[in-house]
């Protein structure tokens, strides 16, 4: 019954359900990974085919919408004609428009300052409203740019939106064009966008501008949707992810039109694309049970083989456990189990052979360990005596005694090494007298018994010291009647500590038992002399705290002081900061109307706010633009006309610097510039004339450049010089400063003549500047606002060699 018992017990925990569970196991553990493997690689094939799929849908609609949105802006653009210059054209323009394009639903014209002159729909026509618009954005945004389009609202669930253009020339208005945007939904048919999937277009605010028939209401809200929110979110990445808008998972991609900020989203329900993975999952787990149910079946045939002859083996296992030696196992199964059970019986007949001479060993072993033990306890004693005391002089010789005592040995010698003058001096001795004088007290560092152990790090054993070679130690041993010798070495990581030596004078081999228990006593004596060692240093070390504790205070009492400045430094440097911060504030004053090279010069010591301040002097105005900058503007781009400002600008503004001159101004293309002032120089006219000559030489490869791209410009200068009453002028928030007088009018009227690469000065210029211009006279000039004819000349061009020469004379003067 027992027997049975175990048979079930182990069919149940033995061999039998490991062998089963691990054969099932492995089948299962290799169809689930091939599964798992198989099921990742198809998801995201699928998701990766379905997200291409739907993004090139989404770019597709968001190009025909792009498409549409600019074609409707070309024939909004076609109404805005220079030629329609009444309302009646303008209106009727309007109406044909409205009639050609049915998603135009109103169209109205703003004049250049902003107010309503024109509105037409298809139900009414209204003139004259004169509504203030000059602050919509609709009209600044169209005059700065052009083009404008405004955002989309929402009238009874249809989005509308505006796109305005600004008329041809200059200041001549806009006209603003009401869109119907439900064509839109157009562009998302089902027959575009697919049976499982919906698309939608929303805003910048996430508002539903058009959907398809599946799709989320228009004027719906998604901005909540994180596919949504990561669309319309600037500079951030398309989600492939998120929730349609009645909280089911989807799949997403998204494509934004860059004219409008519109975001076009094509989505699928999640469940509906990942069908294919659920189907495949389906098949591994059929495929997985069928495996298991196979693997059951193959394991547990295979293990029912293996029960008799794994039976046969544990019960003769446990009888020879019992003490039946003479039993035998009868296993023929021709395989390793066969194998195990001769190894089995060739056991129990060793064993029983054997047995015999246990108990005679048994009693060699109690005497090996009866001496293990003595020497076990003569290790503790040591322990105790190198644990209970640092002075050399009461552990040492309690290792020579304990090492004779438990070696049998007749003498034992313990050395210290002396690595200053390499030698090894004799420190304690059992069996030999210490005091006695002799060749072994003191033995040098060389070809010796000693330093062959030291420098080896292992025991050297001499079993008849009579066959030895000659050597210190070895002469003193014979004298004194010994015979063999077994050295030791005391070192560790640190170095050499010295030699133990066990002496004996019957000759004969060392046990390795001996020398083992030696190094066991070698080391317990390196541990007591290395203690002793460090217990000397740290009391030196204590005595040299002391003192750094002493030098620290005296560092403390000398930090404290050097504090105590730091905080007077700090304190200084407080005022500095204060001080320099109220000058960096005046800069800041200074910069809104002043050049930054003067608003520093003027900030850098008190004083100089008094340049600033209304006051009479004598400067020089130069005053440029450009010939037929109106008619050019009338006729080009705003773009355009600002490209050229900014290339004639950055022209002007180098050379304004480099002279130092003081820009009163821009208007357009008009420049005015002031020499000396606020800052004086002593050749100001020379300055300001030698500046024209190059402006006009620079503006005229410039003028070449413009005439490739079509623009016909020309730059003319007028330089004239005289008093003027100088100072800031305007309001707190916005200060300029500026000169006032009859030059500033003479400069500009002598601009207005000057023809194109002419240069044109007063004769009072000329007369500063004669020395180092070429130069012509003009006829008497007839100026507005002058009663008399104004006499002129025409620089030419400007002599560096004479000014060389002048230069150099001045210099010599000054010398």
């Amino acid at each position: 019954m027992a027997g049975a018992n175990d048979k079930t017990r182990f069919l149940r925990e033995g061999l039998f359900a490991k062998y089963v569970v691990s054969l099932v196991g492995l089948v299962v553990f290799v169809l689930a990974v091939n599964g798992a493997m198989e099921s990742w690689i198809s998801y995201r094939a699928t998701k990766t085919q379905l997200t291409d799929g739907l993004e090139d849908k989404a770019q597709a609609a968001a190009r025909r919408i792009e498409q549409s949105i600019s074609e409707l802006e070309r024939q909004i653009s076609w109404v805005t004609r220079a030629s329609q210059d009444t309302l009646e054209k303008r209106r009727a323009d309007y109406a044909q428009l409205l009639h050609q394009v049915s998603v135009v639903t109103q169209l109205f014209q703003l004049n250049g300052d902003g107010r309503e002159v024109l509105r037409v729909s298809r139900q009414s026509t209204t003139t004259g409203s004169n509504a203030d618009l000059s602050r919509d954005m609709r009209f600044t945004d169209t005059v700065a740019r052009g083009v404008s389009y405004a955002p989309a609202w929402f009238s009874d669930r249809t989005p509308f939106m505006s796109i305005s253009v600004a008329h041809s020339g200059f200041n001549a208005g806009v006209t603003v064009a009401e869109l119907d945007l439900s064509f839109l939904s157009e562009y998302l048919s089902d027959a575009q966008v697919g049976k499982a999937a919906f698309a939608y277009v929303v805003d910048p605010r996430g508002r539903v501008l058009a959907t398809s028939s599946k799709g989320p209401e228009i004027g719906k809200d998604l901005s909540k949707l994180p596919q949504v929110a990561a669309a319309v979110a600037p500079g951030h990445a398309p989600d492939n992810s998120g929730t349609d808008f009645n909280g089911h998972a989807v799949m997403s991609a998204a494509s934004t039109v860059p004219k409008l900020g519109w975001s076009v989203m094509f989505e699928q329900p999640t469940t509906q694309a990942l069908m294919p993975i659920r189907d495949q999952l389906v098949r591994i787990a059929l495929l997985i049970g069928m495996g298991l149910l196979v693997a059951i079946l193959a394991g547990t045939l295979l293990a029912r083989r293996m029960i008799i002859p794994i039976t046969a083996l544990r019960d003769g296992a446990h009888k020879l456990g019992e003490g039946d030696f003479s039993h035998r196992i009868e296993v023929h199964t021709a395989d390793e189990l066969e194998d195990l059970a001769g190894q089995f019986n060739r056991m129990a007949s060793q064993i029983q052979e054997t047995y015999s001479d246990l108990e005679t060993k048994v009693e060699e072993r109690t005497r090996d360990l009866a001496q293990s033990i003595n020497e076990l306890k003569v290790l503790e004693e040591v322990g105790r005596a190198v644990a209970a005391s640092l002075d050399l002089n009461a552990v040492l010789p309690t290792i020579a005694a304990r090492a004779i005592e438990i070696t049998h040995a007749d003498a034992v010698l313990i050395y210290g090494y002396d690595a200053q003058v390499r030698r090894f001096n004799l420190v304690e001795a059992n069996g030999i007298d210490k005091s006695a004088d002799g060749a072994h007290v003191t033995i040098d560092e060389g070809q010796d018994i000693l330093s062959d152990s030291a420098g080896s790090g292992e025991p050297i054993a001499i079993a008849d010291l009579d066959q030895a070679s000659e050597q210190p130690l070895r002469d003193v041993a014979i004298e004194a009647g010994f015979h063999s010798v077994l050295v030791v070495p005391l070192v560790d990581q640190q170095g050499t500590l010295g030699s133990l030596v066990v002496l004996r004078r019957a000759s004969g081999e060392f046990a390795p038992s001996i020398i083992g228990l030696m190094r066991t006593f070698a080391n317990q004596a390196v541990l007591a002399m290395r203690n002793a060692r460090l217990f000397t240093e740290v009391d030196h070390k204590g005595r040299e705290l002391a003192a750094a504790h002493e030098t620290v205070q005296q560092q403390a009492a000398k930090l404290q002081e050097q504090t105590e400045q730091l905080r007077n430094w700090n304190r200084s440097l407080e005022e500095r900061v204060e001080k320099q911060l109220g000058e960096i504030g005046r800069i800041k004053r200074l910069e809104r109307f002043l050049a930054p090279q003067v608003a520093q010069l003027i900030a850098s010591s008190d004083g100089h706010d008094a340049l600033l301040d209304s006051h009479r002097r004598e400067v020089t105005v130069v005053f440029c633009d450009l010939r037929g900058f109106t008619s050019f503007t009338e006729a080009t781009e705003p773009e355009e006309a600002m490209n050229v400002l900014r290339e004639y600008h950055a022209a002007l503004g180098e050379l304004i610097h480099r002279y130092e001159g003081t820009l009163d101004r821009f208007a357009g293309d008009g420049v005015m510039i002031l020499f000396n002032a606020p800052i004086q120089f002593a050749d100001h006219t020379k300055r300001a004339v030698k500046m024209a000559v190059e402006m006009r030489d620079t503006i005229g490869a410039l003028t070449e450049k413009w005439k490739n791209r079509g623009h016909s410009l020309g730059f003319g200068v007028g330089v004239a010089m005289g008093y003027a009453t100088l100072g800031q002028i305007g309001f707190e928030q916005r200060l300029e400063y500026a000169a006032i007088g009859s030059v500033t009018n003479l400069s500009s009227r002598l601009c207005d003549e000057a023809k194109a690469g002419q240069v044109v000065v007063s004769r009072r210029v000329y007369g500063m500047v004669e020395p180092w211009v070429e130069a012509r006279a003009l006829d008497d000039l007839v100026l507005k606002g002058f009663n008399h004819p104004v006499l002129a000349m025409e620089i030419l061009s400007w002599r560096e060699e004479v000014e060389n020469v002048v230069d150099a004379a001045a210099a010599r003067r000054r010398g």
